[in-house]
């Protein structure tokens, strides 16, 4: 059984600032298993390291919280 880590590369519509990266990584660091968030406003991408695989409205619902849109998820 592999503990490899899992990453997921989310498009995210909406920021625009490093306080922007800041509201959405903390948003998806508070999720259970996620390990690290790297986001970055000018691509409105943001990348996260999770224990396992994390379900898409999970992701979702904490992007929009945060006060963005999640458009895609890879």
């Amino acid at each position: 059984m592999s503990n490899a880590p899992v990453t997921t590369v989310l498009t995210v519509d909406g920021m625009s600032c490093g306080h922007c990266e800041r509201t959405v990584s903390a948003g998806l660091l508070a999720l259970p298993g996620v390990t690290d968030v790297a986001a970055d406003a000018r691509a409105g991408r943001v990348t996260v390291v999770s224990t396992a695989a994390l379900d898409g409205a999970v992701l979702s619902t904490a992007v929009t919280q945060a006060g963005f849109t999640l458009l895609r998820q890879a």
